[in-house]
C-alpha cells in the first residue's frame, strides 16, 4: 500500500537554495562579529565618551545582527528542504546533533544582541534645537 507523498514545493526549494547562499558567509561575518565586540570592550576600558561608545555598539549590533542572520540560514538549511513546509519536520530536526547545535549558536548569538541592547547602547541625549 502507497500512500501520498507530497513533494517539495518550488517556494521551499528556492528558500533552502537561498539559505544556503546566506549561510556561507556566517564564519566571515562572525568574525567580524568578534571584532567589533573587541573595539567595543576596547572603547569602554579606555573610558570613551557616551557618543563614541553608541558608535561602538551600534556597529557591534549591525555586526551581531549580520551574523545571526547568517545563522538563523545556516540553521533552516540544516534542517533540510522538506522542513520549509512541515513543522514537524522542524522540530524532529532541531532535535538532531546538527540541528541542536546550530539552534544553540542561534540562541546565543541572539542573547548576546539582545544583552548589547539593553546595556551596551548608551542612550545619548539629542542637542537642543534637533528636529527629527
Amino acid at each position: 500500500m502507497a500512500f501520498f507523498r507530497p513533494g517539495v514545493s518550488r517556494e521551499a526549494e528556492v528558500r533552502y537554495h537561498a539559505d544556503q547562499e546566506v549561510g556561507k558567509s556566517f564564519p566571515e561575518l562572525l568574525r567580524k562579529a568578534r571584532a567589533a565586540e573587541a573595539e567595543l570592550r576596547r572603547a569602554q576600558a579606555a573610558g570613551a565618551s557616551a557618543e563614541e561608545l553608541r558608535v561602538v555598539a551600534r556597529a557591534f549590533d549591525v555586526a551581531l545582527t549580520a551574523a545571526l542572520r547568517a545563522a538563523e540560514a545556516n540553521q533552516r538549511a540544516t534542517f533540510g528542504v522538506r522542513a520549509y513546509d512541515d513543522r514537524i519536520r522542524r522540530r524532529k530536526a532541531r532535535a538532531t546533533p546538527k540541528g541542536a547545535e546550530w539552534t544553540d549558536e542561534v540562541n546565543r548569538l541572539r542573547t548576546l544582541r539582545e544583552r548589547n541592547r539593553l546595556t551596551g547602547l548608551i542612550r545619548v541625549p539629542r542637542p537642543a534645537g534637533w528636529v527629527g
